[in-house]
């Protein structure tokens, strides 16, 4: 497929928007971004009832209005109590591995804007103090957050304004290497935000009208099930962009676009799936296709939500899910050259 993806744009665009903090239910100012974006290449955005942003992109027919989905919301903690001796106790938002947290640093960010570093540890965080530091459990009940502050109490965590139900971030520790390796927690899915961005980038350079009326759907609630649970009512079919799966009997690598026909909901739309292999087939791309055991999409919750929708599910491969995540940009590319493909061919 001889299209010109801005291999440097999309990489950047996706250190961009990791580097954001943006936990389920916690996407303002990253959704500000967004919407600059669409701005930016010259298409229309709208935002729902509960913070979900919508583009347009206007299509040489309107017989039907094809959805692409993403998720801009991540995993993430929140304060559940502090403790009397001054740390927090959280609890998690999604589901990350909780012991890959174990010495990650983090934000503490309270109601009045008020933003605190610190650190996730186990509560036996010391080999020369605790003999179960290396094998006690890593997890909520058995970890804290250790503020960087002077505290010594509940009371003195207390006067800093941090409470039960404040926003924990997790540092994303986002890089970029020379050999085109992107390593972040939460490319799951902010790299399939930056391929849905990459794609809308190019068809505004190149002047490209997709075949069907195309609305970029970008949730703010996936990570807890019910990221899109709304669709626009005129979408008649859509692909959630999503990161693909890596292991045990998979097919899948960092340098595929992965397309599933199956997972914890049950198959995605047949026709759909078999129009998504024929493309990547007919432009020569990397891919693979996969079922994914334990994996729901933002298509899984439209369906489950009663739209009126037939679905289906791509998106690059991405290694080590809710811990330590890494992918190529080989990936990126052949997602974004799919997407390219599926709106402007029949």
């Amino acid at each position: 497929m001889n299209i010109s993806i801005n291999k440097e744009f999309v990489l950047q665009t996706a250190k961009e928007l990791l580097q954001m903090d943006s936990p389920s239910g916690f996407c303002f100012d990253i959704m500000e971004k967004i919407h600059a974006y669409a701005n930016k290449f010259g298409y229309a955005f709208e935002t729902t009832n509960k913070g979900c942003g919508i583009i347009t992109i206007p299509g040489k027919s309107n017989e039907k209005v094809i959805g692409l989905s993403a998720h801009v919301d991540t995993l993430g903690a929140m304060v559940r109590s502090i403790t009397p001796k001054g740390t927090l106790k959280f609890t998690i938002i999604g589901g990350p591995i909780v012991p890959t947290l174990d010495s990650e640093y983090c934000k503490i960010r309270t109601r009045d804007g008020g933003v605190y570093t610190g650190t996730f540890l186990s509560t036996s965080p010391a080999a020369h103090v605790f003999v179960d530091s290396s094998t006690k459990k890593r997890d909520p009940e058995n970890m804290e957050i250790r503020i960087d502050e002077k505290v010594r109490s509940k009371e003195d965590v207390e006067k800093l304004g941090i409470c039960a139900g404040d926003y924990i971030f997790i540092d994303t520790k986002t890089t970029v290497t020379e050999s085109g390796f992107l390593k972040s927690r939460f490319i799951d899915d902010k790299g399939s935000v930056a391929a849905l961005i990459a794609l809308m980038e190019y068809m505004s350079r190149e002047k490209v009208e997709p075949l069907y009326t195309t609305k970029m759907f970008i949730s703010t609630y996936e990570e807890v099930g019910h990221g899109a649970a709304y669709v626009p009512e005129d979408i008649t079919e859509m692909i959630a962009v999503d990161m693909g799966c890596i292991g045990d009997d998979l097919n899948c690598t960092e340098y595929d676009v992965s397309i599933c026909a199956k997972d914890s909901g049950g198959p995605y739309d047949y026709n759909m799936t078999t129009k998504l292999v024929e493309l990547a087939k007919a432009n020569n791309l990397d891919y693979v296709v996969d079922i994914y055991p334990m994996y729901g999409s933002d298509v899984t919750a439209a369906l489950r939500a009663g739209n009126n929708i037939r679905g289906a599910l791509i998106g690059p491969g991405v290694h080590a899910s809710h811990g330590m995540e890494r992918t190529h940009y080989n990936a990126l590319e052949n997602t974004i050259k799919l997407l390219y493909a599926y709106v402007t061919k029949d």
